[in-house]
């Protein structure tokens, strides 16, 4: 008993001596650092912050005219309709946000340096990004599953024309495969590297999408920004649930949703 009891002794002496865990990079246009005389947490700014941005009829407008350049298919003429629509029938104060509205307005107002996206598929999200900061650097993550809702779905080929077609001129590395896979294996080659902006919009199964957020929030930047996609789609009821539990609840991160119309989509800013 005397032995076990030492062994247990030892285990936690070696975890309580253990280095803790780096602190993550600060964004560098949303936070504040004033080293020997830190009063608050660097974080200047959350989500309230970014409503202007992200949301409503000028975001609206300026994700119309990027959709207005990328290659078409159903969704997309879709989407540009219920834009037009909206503009024209409501107007100036149409309250209105998508993962287009979304990315770009933070794109634009947080000038991303890094950003990664988990589920590219045809790259407009990628685009809307692209388009803000088109110096920016970006690894975008799929499985390129052939057919995907039904429309066709080229790979990364295509996301390169398209990117091209709002002017990007960064870096762009793809990679293939798996997300519950292929994301940790990245970071894992990569332990020093965090991001200014993740999208996760990728494996929409209950456990796919709380993995997909649990190996990337503890990678972006203090002041850096999640986002994700469907949190009131109809066909994936589950996804509010995964955003509350694993988002909403997590301390580290202040978060908004907007679930109103549309299929939804949520935003959070890391404050520590």
């Amino acid at each position: 008993m005397m032995t076990i009891l030492r062994r247990a002794l030892r285990r936690i002496r070696r975890k309580s001596t253990a280095p803790d865990p780096p602190s993550p990079p600060l964004q560098t246009r949303s936070t504040y650092s004033e080293p020997g005389n830190q009063w608050y947490a660097p974080a200047m700014a959350g989500p309230l912050s970014f409503l202007s941005d992200v949301g409503g009829a000028e975001p609206v407008t300026l994700a119309l005219n990027v959709l207005d350049v990328l290659s078409s298919d159903a969704y997309l003429e879709f989407v540009r309709n219920f834009y037009k629509a909206g503009l024209a029938n409501i107007g100036p104060g149409w309250a209105y946000a998508d993962i287009n509205t979304v990315l770009l307005g933070l794109a634009r107002r947080l000038r991303v340096e890094n950003y990664l996206e988990i589920g590219v598929r045809r790259g407009r999200s990628m685009a809307m990004v692209a388009s803000q900061v088109p110096d920016c650097r970006i690894v975008g993550f799929d499985i390129w599953m052939e057919n995907y809702a039904g429309m066709e779905n080229p790979g990364p080929s295509l996301v390169r024309e398209e990117l091209a077609r709002v002017g990007y001129a960064g870096s762009v590395e793809f990679i293939d495969g798996d997300s519950k896979d292929t994301v940790p294996a990245y970071f894992a080659a990569h332990p020093n590297e965090y991001f200014d902006l993740i999208t996760v919009d990728g494996d929409h199964s209950t456990e796919g999408a709380r993995r997909d957020l649990q190996n990337v929030m503890p990678r972006i930047k203090i002041g850096g920004a999640l986002v994700f996609d469907d949190i009131s789609h109809q066909l994936h009821p589950t996804l509010s649930a995964v955003w509350k539990s694993v988002v909403e609840d997590d301390s580290r991160f202040s978060s908004y949703s907007f679930a109103e119309v549309g299929f939804g989509v949520g935003f959070a800013i890391r404050r520590r």
